[in-house]
């Protein structure tokens, strides 16, 4: 099985880190790798890698070079990459409340007209989809989701947004994502969760890792509310659910 693999692309990134990339484009089956080679770093580090930072289709090696030079740790790491995967720990599966459309979603009547559709058929088939954080990035927090039915894929918007409010959920291309923080935007947004992805000063500081499964609920205007002041103070209103 292993030496059916292709080997990856190895590329420097600066004087101190490797890129390894494991496709052109966004499937969760280089995700998948990506996220394997990452978990055998972690199992067995290797001599002077000091982090690491995985993506949709490549990890980033950041290393001391001082300790390994890039053709040594290049030849480690596409090794590594065609071996079979280490195991996963068990998967852990996030329910996430989301109130849709209105002043929370307010590109979702915008989304049904270009999909041809009703409003109601869009937040169906988002809240009907079981989701993989396929990477964190973007700002902190910033959970992009593998798994999007394909009829709610989208192109993004011609015009961004500078600025779009925190715990969006929102679609564009392939992909769906939350967005903890608010921040400048492409996507469609379909609506708002209280879930906070990232908050400095609780245990844990981010709660959703690459790897996990989410699903979406829909909530009404004021369970949003409700559940945004406990969020607020530092409660997860998110429902970790039964494997």
């Amino acid at each position: 099985m292993a030496a059916t693999l292709s080997p990856p692309r190895i590329l420097p990134s600066g004087d101190s880190a490797i890129t390894v990339e494991f496709s052109h484009n966004i499937d969760d089956a280089a995700n998948q790798r990506v996220l394997a080679l990452d978990r055998t770093l972690a199992n067995d580090p290797v001599a002077g890698v000091t982090e690491t930072v995985p993506t949709y289709r490549s990890l980033l090696v950041h290393y001391d070079p001082v300790r390994i030079d890039f053709d040594t740790l290049g030849a480690k790491l596409v090794a590594l990459a065609q071996l079979p995967a280490p195991p996963t720990a068990k998967t852990r599966r996030w329910r996430i409340p989301v109130v849709y459309g209105g002043e929370h979603g307010i590109d979702l009547e915008d989304v049904a007209k270009a999909l041809k559709t009703t409003a109601d058929d869009i937040v169906a088939r988002h809240v009907a989809g079981d989701y993989r954080v396929a990477m964190i990035g973007f700002t902190p927090g910033w959970s992009y989701l593998s798994g999007l039915e394909k009829f709610l894929h989208m192109p993004r918007r011609q015009d961004p947004r500078l600025l779009t409010p925190a715990g969006t959920i929102s679609i564009g291309g392939v992909q769906t994502g939350v967005q903890c923080l608010a921040g400048p935007s492409g996507w469609h947004l379909l609506g708002r969760t209280a879930v906070r992805t990232y908050q400095l000063h609780r245990n844990p500081i981010f709660l959703l890792e690459p790897g996990d499964r989410v699903k979406f609920s829909q909530v009404d205007a004021r369970t949003f509310a409700e559940q945004d002041r406990a969020a607020a103070g530092g409660e997860i209103v998110a429902e970790l659910m039964a494997s």
